[in-house]
């Protein structure tokens, strides 16, 4: 039952490859779904779990789940990131601290981005041609930190590090979906910029009915539009203190990690919303950009434009690019200064 409900979703259905996965966070609120998903998907036969504590005994209970990848834990001792990584094609970090009430994602920077930091100098040294999907906040910057260490290491390839931003895909197209009584699965909208408030700027008018909902415009479409760029601080505050979004960006990195997946074991087309090193606004110091990319065997092969824009995107756009360079210059910052 839920490996059929996860096909129907978008997982890949049939095995074609062969594809060690490492998660680097695996006893967190993402990394433990993150990785019992990766464990059902066929495409997979390795998942490697590392963490500061816990990880063998996350494998230990994904290891007995029935399907026929292989789980494995890892701590700090005895070389175990190295262990983790060693022979990874595809590296996913949900390490860090979660936001609690009043957090905004920048709030995480201080501690998130050394432990992005410090994983990404393993990642450099241990599995230098992994794909990395980065997905400890904030993205926006933690992405550009990731690239600085793996270009001081002189392995960085633009092609291999994305952040993960699918999370954003997803709240809007169900959020659209309750609004129009459409089944979730039907809909999907497209969502551009970084992966914070203001930068996450759904493109609602380039699917049939988000767009009905832009031409309506008002009060129904600004509470849309913030409840996607604000979707985070609902799940917080219902959370108590408890957590953040774990189980949805869980969900969502498993999606986007099918789709590498999938370009890996030689579909053609795979394409899907990802933050990575873009030229559509490098001319205004935004060297950075979520948008629909295409991927193949290795990594990002085509980075779409953002096709035609509503005045009302147009200005989302307008108000996220001089936040999203904020973001990137810092990240960039705190690698040249540590």
């Amino acid at each position: 039952m839920i490996a059929k409900h996860i096909s129907q979703r978008g997982f890949a259905t049939s095995s074609k490859s062969n594809v060690h996965v490492t998660v680097l966070g695996a006893t967190g609120g993402i990394g433990q779904p993150l990785a019992m998903l990766l464990k059902q998907n066929p495409l997979v036969t390795r998942v490697n779990c590392y963490d500061i504590r816990g990880a063998p005994g996350v494998a230990a209970d994904l290891s007995h789940i029935n399907t026929p990848s292989v789980a494995e834990g890892f701590g700090p001792d005895n070389n175990g990131l190295e262990k983790a990584l060693k022979g990874s094609e595809i590296v996913l970090i949900p390490a860090g601290v979660p936001r609690k009430p009043g957090m905004t994602r920048d709030d995480l920077f201080n501690t998130n981005a050394s432990i992005v930091r410090d994983l990404s100098k393993a990642v450099a040294e241990y599995c230098p041609k992994a794909f990395v999907g980065i997905i400890s906040n904030p993205v926006n910057s933690t992405v550009p930190i990731s690239a600085e260490v793996l270009k001081k290491a002189g392995v960085y390839d633009p092609k291999r590090l994305a952040g993960v931003t699918s999370l954003d895909v997803v709240r809007a197209s169900t959020f659209v979906a309750g609004l129009a009584n459409k089944d979730p699965k039907d809909v999907n909208v497209t969502v551009v910029g970084g992966h914070s408030g203001v930068t996450i700027v759904p493109l609602l008018s380039q699917q049939k009915d988000g767009a009905a909902i832009v031409q309506e415009g008002g009060q129904k479409l600004a509470d849309l539009v913030k409840r996607i760029q604000f979707g985070g601080d609902e799940v917080v505050k219902a959370k108590d203190g408890a957590g953040s979004a774990t189980l949805s960006m869980a969900y969502a990195a498993a999606v986007f990690a099918d789709a590498l997946m999938r370009a890996k074991s030689g579909e053609s087309g795979v394409t899907t919303p990802a933050f990575v090193e873009s030229p559509l606004f490098k001319d205004q110091g935004v060297d950075y950009f979520a948008s629909q990319v295409t991927f193949d065997k290795n990594g990002v092969s085509k980075i779409h434009d953002l096709g035609k824009l509503d005045a009302s995107e147009q200005k989302l756009v307008d108000a996220c690019l001089p936040e999203l360079k904020k973001n990137i210059e810092k990240g960039v910052q705190f690698v040249a200064q540590n």
